[in-house]
This record gives structure tokens, sequence and C-alpha cells, in this order.
């Protein structure tokens, strides 16, 4: 089974299962904080390893009049308030490989967003930085189509690669997940990620943003253990109702420590 180190004390891989999980979009640096305390907390009682997550810039809303995130400056600030305050390794995307540079300097895993993820000059800038690169699947790819972004972050010289399954596109506004896709992913050698928050998604259902359908992320999330996963991914905000980005498929803190705690207890089972 393929291990990935992120940290002193976060191996993605072959042990307990890691959670990646905080807000969609930064929103400002004491709510960032403040979530990123709450879930290193919540991990650190049930023996997990935690990697904090956020964007600073969400390219891909619907609508044009949607809030992006702080941008690149402000947003690895906050980013790295986290990582230094907290002491615990966080993960952001990358847009362009333009970017890699700066974000590398304070990320600890680049993610590649998952309508990036055949976009070959940005994950070779991201394998050049020599940080973890998380490449989410694709909606529109098979997941045996993703051995080829495997490798051209492999042949570039970096092996630590992560890959996460989010749902395929299955119609209008909808996705689906085919838990196949995780077992045939991990035989691809690499750490398998589920992010259950982005597989309840309904992409563009509101027509000026996207939807979600909060209550089947706990059910999802506890298939995905049993089938077998490294490693557990979540958008998590105190108000998701109120979140900037991404609240119809954001947990709460009370659904979001149901989550870890179930699914890990599942991951142990099927480990």
């Amino acid at each position: 089974m393929s291990t990935v180190t992120i940290s002193d004390r976060v191996r993605i891989g072959g042990g307990p299962m890691a959670v990646i999980a905080g807000p969609c979009v930064l929103e400002s640096r004491d709510l960032t904080l403040g979530i990123g305390r709450h879930l290193a907390d919540v991990c650190a009682r049930h023996g997990l390893p935690y990697v904090f997550k956020a964007s600073f810039d969400k390219a891909n809303r619907s609508s044009g009049a949607s809030f992006r995130g702080p941008g690149l400056d402000e947003g690895l600030a906050m980013l790295a308030a986290v990582r230094d305050e907290l002491d615990v390794p966080v993960l952001t995307d990358v847009h362009e490989p333009a970017q890699v540079p700066a974000v590398a300097e304070v990320a600890d895993i680049l993610q590649i967003p998952a309508y990036l993820c055949r976009q070959t000059d940005l994950l070779l800038a991201a394998a050049a930085s020599g940080r973890a690169v998380n490449i989410k699947k694709g909606q529109f790819m098979a997941p045996e189509g993703m051995r080829g972004a495997v490798d051209k972050v492999r042949h570039a010289g970096n092996g630590r690669v992560l890959l996460t399954e989010r749902g395929a596109t299955f119609g209008y506004h909808n996705l689906v997940v085919d838990m196949r896709a995780l077992v045939i992913m991990r035989a691809m050698d690499v750490p398998v990620v589920f992010d259950a928050t982005h597989s309840v998604q309904l992409p563009g259902g509101l027509g000026h943003a996207s939807g979600g359908q909060r209550e089947f992320i706990l059910p999802l999330a506890r298939a995905a253990a049993a089938v077998g996963i490294d490693a557990l991914f979540l958008e998590v905000h105190p108000e998701p109702d109120r979140a900037l980005s991404d609240g119809p498929n954001s947990a709460d803190f009370a659904l979001a420590e149901r989550i870890i705690k179930e699914t890990a207890a599942i991951h142990e089972l099927a480990r």
C-alpha cells in the first residue's frame, strides 16, 4: 500500500484514516482559524491525522458575481497562519502554473482541481514544486483514465501523488459516485481520498450557483470507507447556509464530527 508523508505527524495511506477538511473558500482570518482549530481538536480526540483545506480562489463559480475568495496574497497569508498557529499541514488549489511557486512556499499539498486534472503544464509545475500533489478526478473522467495524470507527475520526478474521487457527471446538475472507482484508482499504487461533500454537489443546480444534498454526505462517506480509502475530504463551515461558497454541500461542526467518527471506525474495520 502506497504511503505519502505530508509532515512528521501526517501520513496518508497504510495507517489511520487521514482527514482533509475545512471551508470551501477562505472567508476571513478569524473564521479560517476557528474552523481549523475545531477540526484539529476533533481529529486529535479521535487519533486521526489532520490536514486543513481551503481555497484562496474559486475560479469556476457558476456566476461571475459569486464570491471567489480573498485572492493569492491574502489567501496565502491566511493559510500560513493556520499552518503556523495550529501546527497542521495545509492544502489548497492551484489553477495556473504561475501560481505554483508562491503556493508551494505555504501549502504542504498542492491540489489540482477536477476540471483541470488533464492540464499537463499545471501537473508538471505542481510536480516540480516537490510538494505532495492531490489530483481530483474530473467529473468527466473514467477512473482508469486518471493513470495518465498520475504518470505525468511521477515522470516529472514526484512520487508523492494522491487521487481524489468526487463523483461523476450523471445528466444535468447531478453527480453519482461509482464505488468501483476507489478500487480502480487504489490499484495505481496511490493513496485514494474520498471527497464526500463535493460528491453530493448539484453543479449549477440553483441556476446562479451549485446546490447540494447534505443529507447524503454521511451515507456516502460510510460506504467509501467500507470499500477502502486512505483519507476523507470534507467541506466544513459552522453555518453552512451562510457560507460564501458550497454551503448546500458543506457539513456543520456537529455533522462533520459524526462523519469523521463513523467513517474512521468503518475504515479501521475495513483495514
